[in-house]
């Protein structure tokens, strides 16, 4: 499967805005953006034009399959998903990536970006409910439980998070740092959602 392998930070200052790819760095004086804010590119410094209520479309879809690690299909298939379902489209869309387990894993501080979630649970360090999930678009449900293989767990990567992360964790997962395990207590709302994203942008987009 295809997949984005240059530098991530491109992708933060191409957007504008943070989109936490890079861990730890996207909190620090060291982020990218923060260094260096303009677009990427030799016309990066040059006067911004205005955007075309298109691009400015495009761009919201491309800031929310970024930030997620999700491609083209399989993002245009949460669209469909999302607009079948009851309540508002792109409220639904958000909401359906944040409930993916790679999502949950970084928001439970389990992994220091979405990309590092992912892989661990692509390499079985993951359980749901007691059982192993290497799937990292397997959404998860209330109740559900996250915790780290009990092998895994005695590593000096997972020790260290058992004092826990000092991050923020979401008020719809209750985190156990200890014993290195979350559950997933409530759906998640839009105003959990710290990403600056324009939901109803993408829902334009597709609605083209």
């Amino acid at each position: 499967m295809a997949r984005y392998t240059g530098s991530v930070c491109r992708l933060c200052r191409r957007e504008g805005c943070k989109l936490f790819l890079k861990g730890d760095r996207c909190y620090g004086p060291n982020c990218a953006l923060t260094k260096r804010p303009t677009p990427p590119g030799e016309h990066g410094q040059a006067r911004a034009r205005k955007m075309s209520e298109y691009g400015l479309q495009l761009r919201e879809k491309q800031k929310a399959k970024r930030a997620y690690g999700v491609l083209e299909n399989q993002f245009h298939s949460y669209f469909e998903n999302a607009a079948n379902q009851k309540g508002i489209t792109g409220e639904n869309l958000l909401i359906t990536l944040e409930k993916r387990l790679d999502n949950v894993v970084y928001r439970a501080g389990f992994g220091s970006s979405r990309a590092m979630a992912r892989q661990l649970v692509r390499h079985g360090h993951v359980r749901v409910n007691g059982k192993k999930v290497n799937i990292p678009s397997y959404l998860v449900d209330v109740n559900d439980e996250i915790s780290i293989r009990e092998k895994s767990a005695q590593s000096d990567y997972f020790k260290g998070l058992r004092e826990g992360t000092g991050k923020p964790v979401p008020k719809w997962l209750t985190l156990d740092s200890a014993n290195l395990k979350a559950i997933v207590s409530a759906l998640p709302a839009r105003e959990d959602i710290d990403l600056t994203i324009q939901e109803n942008l993408i829902v334009e987009l597709y609605s083209r």
